[in-house]
């Protein structure tokens, strides 16, 4: 008799601990055959005119996919790489191989529900179930209390119900020796940015961001970043702008499955008993279950998420796309300095901190008064760090037509300069053009004198509808 065959389908989930299919795979299965999909329709062209997924996270994605590979072979296996529709790819190899069963983390977001179905339905015409877990939260769905569901509209409803009974679970360890892939198969090629029509992107200055793609990185990034003990003051530096400390850093490894949030949940526990526990350490915890809810509200809510409307479904919502307002925003030439340098960073790394996303969304749906859509499709090509739960719930949010209290979340974004880039570093290292400004003007150097901007050589005009 022949051993049974099982196939792992990694998505957003490259890593080895932590993974629920892959240790249901082995707990059932004699041959266990991994495999990535790099489905064609993420890199496809929008309507905007930009593809789906932008140079700086489909190379993150494939250092993660090639750090995978090094992970499975080291421990007697392999990672299949296949670049098709999923349901094609993965029943193709599953009658290849005699698979009766795929295993892989399911998601809450359409898109990926979509696929979902669409692998089941192929599986099923061969005799061979999809299997699915969840990986992506830090809360199981089966621990939630009951009285979240249906959600609460408030973060903080939802949070003060599930902190009374916070149940996270343990992280599964990453296996040890696996099983070799059938003689059959072929692993394939890891594809490159060049193979795919892609120009590669600049690694950052190292005093601004840069994140290699990966577990191994990922991990090793985690361990320094407690090692030095900058969680111990997480809270007081997290709305800085310039630089690698002043933030965890973990969302681009979080959003590819490269760490599990339960690993890191457990990890700030341990901290908290051997080194400190305060404010900070629980903020960042508080980060976490902000992602969850954002994972429960597209669970939830499901297309509307994406919608003009958004959750509170307004569809007679007239969204302004002026071609000419829109591409001075999204290239960082709309005269204000703290928007302009946090678009060109985006830009630049593929990056942006959590208070210039909420500022440059503010400016791009209150001052601007443009498409909210066009900014969060924006942000799912740039980002190196997009998860499509967090990025549009948090873009329906600013626009007032999500989980929000209040309709109108409105930044002052030259106040807000002056708050957290005072001395205009974070300004002065992605507008050059802006070197000899003075302190006192740097975010709003329109209001220069006539003498002080001839004396800089320079004119500057008033920032768009401000």
């Amino acid at each position: 008799m022949s051993a049974s065959v099982a196939l792992v389908w990694f998505r957003n989930d490259l890593r080895l601990h932590d993974h629920a299919p892959l240790v249901a795979a082995l707990r059932a299965h004699a041959v266990v055959v991994p495999v990535f999909v790099l489905d064609p329709a993420l890199l496809a062209e929008t309507d905007f005119g930009w593809r789906k997924t932008g140079s700086a996270r489909l190379a993150f994605m494939l250092e993660a996919v090639a750090d995978l590979r090094a992970s499975l072979r080291a421990r007697g296996s392999n990672l299949v790489v296949s670049h098709a529709a999923p349901a094609q790819a993965l029943a193709t190899l599953a009658q290849q191989v005699g698979a009766t069963a795929v295993y892989a983390t399911g998601y809450a977001t359409p898109e990926e529900q979509r696929d979902e179905r669409r692998v089941a339905k192929a599986l099923a015409t061969l005799g061979a179930t999809l299997h699915l877990s969840y990986g992506h939260p830090l809360l199981h769905p089966d621990d939630l209390p009951d009285r979240v569901t249906p959600l609460p509209e408030i973060f903080t409803q939802w949070r003060k119900e599930v902190e009374r009974r916070l149940k996270v679970r343990q992280p599964l360890p990453a296996p040890g020796k696996l099983p070799a892939l059938p003689a059959s198969v072929e692993a394939g090629a890891l594809p490159t940015l060049a193979s795919l029509g892609y120009e590669s992107l600049p690694r950052a200055a190292e005093a601004d961001y840069a994140a290699e793609g990966g577990e191994t990185a990922g991990l090793a990034h985690w361990e320094a970043y407690l090692e030095a003990e900058y969680l111990s003051t997480y809270k007081e530096t997290r709305n800085g702008l310039l630089g690698m400390p002043f933030s965890s850093k973990l969302s681009a490894w979080l959003a590819q499955g490269c760490l599990s949030p339960r690993q890191i949940y457990w990890d700030i526990k341990r901290y908290e008993a051997e080194v400190a526990s305060n404010e900070s350490t629980y903020w960042l915890v508080f980060e976490l279950l902000w992602r969850d809810y954002f994972y429960y509200v597209a669970r939830q809510y499901g297309s509307r998420l994406f919608r003009p409307g958004g959750l509170r479904g307004h569809e007679t919502r007239k969204l302004r796309r002026d071609r000419g307002t829109l591409e001075a925003w999204r290239t960082g030439q709309t005269g204000v300095p703290l928007v302009d340098a946090c678009m060109r960073q985006l830009l630049a790394t593929g990056f942006m901190s959590n208070r210039g996303r909420q500022n440059v969304a503010s400016y791009q749906v209150h001052d601007l008064h443009q498409d909210w859509i066009y900014g969060a499709s924006w942000f799912e090509h740039a980002l190196v760090d997009y998860d499509p739960a967090s990025n549009w719930a948090n873009w329906c949010y600013v626009a007032g037509v999500g989980n929000d209290p209040r309709p109108s979340r409105k930044f002052n974004v030259v106040k807000q300069g002056y708050d957290y880039d005072p001395d205009g570093a974070f300004v002065r290292h992605y507008l050059p053009e802006l070197k000899g400004v003075p302190n006192h003007a740097i975010h709003e150097p329109h209001r220069l004198s006539p003498l002080e901007a001839q004396a800089l050589g320079m004119q500057f005009a008033e920032p768009l509808h401000l």
